[in-house]
């Protein structure tokens, strides 16, 4: 199997990502959420572009082809993109009382099963490490559980967005120490 490699997001990915993002969603979250909820989603998950702009968001590629992304944060912002309802919050975390965030992972649905997520999860938690965070933090899709759940995060507790045209999205926001 070819090897994946990475690099920082730089601004000129930006179309590339949300379409890889917008497949994700799409075809990742079936099985998990209703129709309603998986076009709901759109309005609540996405990219955030301060996280390119922190140099703090990852691409992972097999090819020359982008196989996912994601990122970390030292921002309180736990979640949403830039076009989401979702309100940000921009203020600096403590590192020594704080949790990372661990933010907007998105695999290509061709890409599934592959490595792309653990690569990803690595990576932000190699930097967080690096940054000083002794914890990270993410609010996770239900189809993200099960690879979080696999590399050491628990629920610290289940969260449903504000309803959106009458329709909610079910998350956990889950947990893990990086010592």
């Amino acid at each position: 199997m070819p090897v994946l490699t990475h690099r920082l997001a730089r601004l000129d990915d930006l179309p590339d990502l949300r379409s890889l993002m917008q497949r994700a969603i799409e075809g990742l979250q079936r099985g998990y959420l209703t129709p309603a909820q998986i076009r709901t989603s759109h309005k609540v998950m996405g990219l955030d572009t301060q996280l390119v702009h922190d140099q703090s968001y990852f691409i992972v590629e097999r090819e020359g082809r982008i196989a996912g992304c994601g990122g970390w944060s030292w921002r309180a912002t736990l979640f949403g993109g830039d076009d989401s309802v979702v309100a940000r919050a921009p203020a600096a975390l403590d590192p020594t009382t704080d949790a990372a965030r661990i933010r907007a992972m998105y695999t290509d649905p061709a890409f599934v099963r592959q490595g792309v997520g653990s690569a990803i999860i690595a990576l932000c938690e190699g930097a967080a490490r690096a940054h000083g965070f002794r914890r990270a933090e993410m609010m996770a899709t239900l189809a993200g559980v099960p690879l979080y759940t696999a590399h050491g995060y628990r629920p610290i507790e289940p969260f449903t967005t504000d309803p959106i045209d009458g329709v909610t999205v079910p998350l956990i926001r889950m947990g893990k120490d990086l010592a």
